[in-house]
């Protein structure tokens, strides 16, 4: 009896590209998330400029203040929804299928994280784009919207890469969408929306030593030519620590459930 050779693994990022493809397909066929991912920022964005924007700065410059803000918002309300898929993946049996198959398993990861960051970044430029049109106005020259641009980027990579490994690690889509809903609240207890200095003693330490604070505060003043600070080292190193924490938790849940399926 002729033993039968196995097939060779997929060379380069063949497999990867065909994850990605899949993921971005789901996004596209699940219209009401990806409506939703955008939606919601844009009415947040809207609720505070003119409702509460009149009583919290009369003098109408809130606009400018709330959407470096919001636009962080907007990249975890599209992250959150990849916990949702990668729980779906876990626990429909599909990754049985993809275990018979000659590809990397950290493919189907990376399938979900470089979809969530591709439309993720769509949606934030409509976001920006609406913003602009409520009357925001940025001072950044086009280096600063550059350097904005690839802080938002490395934002949703490390927000994505947490809600995949939170994904991974819930028992169910149900589960891992009310985890994620939870983590969704973090922006609020930060300088999204008000300065630090205005919250309560008690609040404000955890406002100034949480990772959203120094994302928010170095994405605006690159927009809007605030001072700096060390702001801007404390957001990369935050979000390279999210990302490092994120990926190697995800790559040893992953290998762990995919072993019992």
């Amino acid at each position: 009896m002729t033993a039968i050779a196995p097939r060779p693994r997929l060379r380069g990022f063949t497999a990867e590209s065909v994850f990605v493809g899949r993921s971005l397909t789901q996004s596209l066929r699940d219209g009401e998330s990806l409506s939703m991912s955008i939606l919601l920022p844009v009415m947040l964005m809207l609720l505070f400029t003119f409702v509460f924007g009149g009583a919290i700065e009369p003098g109408g410059a809130y606009v400018d203040y709330v959407v470096p803000g919001i636009i962080l918002l907007c990249a975890g309300f599209g992250a959150a929804t990849t916990a949702t898929y990668v729980a779906r993946d876990m626990s429909s049996g599909i990754i049985e299928r993809f275990r018979t198959m000659p590809l990397r398993s950290g493919a189907v990861l990376t399938g979900h994280v470089v979809a969530s960051l591709a439309r993720n970044l769509v949606a934030t430029a409509i976001v920006i784009g609406v913003g602009l049109i409520v009357g925001f106005r940025p001072h950044a020259d086009l280096l600063a919207w550059i350097a904005a641009a690839g802080l938002i980027a490395l934002y949703i990579l490390a927000i994505t890469y947490l809600f995949a490994s939170i994904g991974l690690a819930a028992g169910s889509p149900e589960a891992a969408s009310g985890y994620g809903f939870i983590i969704l609240f973090v922006p609020y207890l930060s300088s999204a929306f008000v300065p630090v200095e205005t919250m309560p003693e008690w609040l404000q330490w955890i406002a100034d030593n949480q990772p959203i604070t120094p994302i928010i505060e170095t994405l605006r003043a690159l927009l809007m030519g605030t001072d700096m600070g060390t702001e801007p080292w404390w957001a990369i190193g935050w979000c390279v620590a999210i990302v490092t924490i994120s990926a190697v938790w995800g790559a040893w849940l992953f290998s762990r459930k995919s072993r019992r399926h």
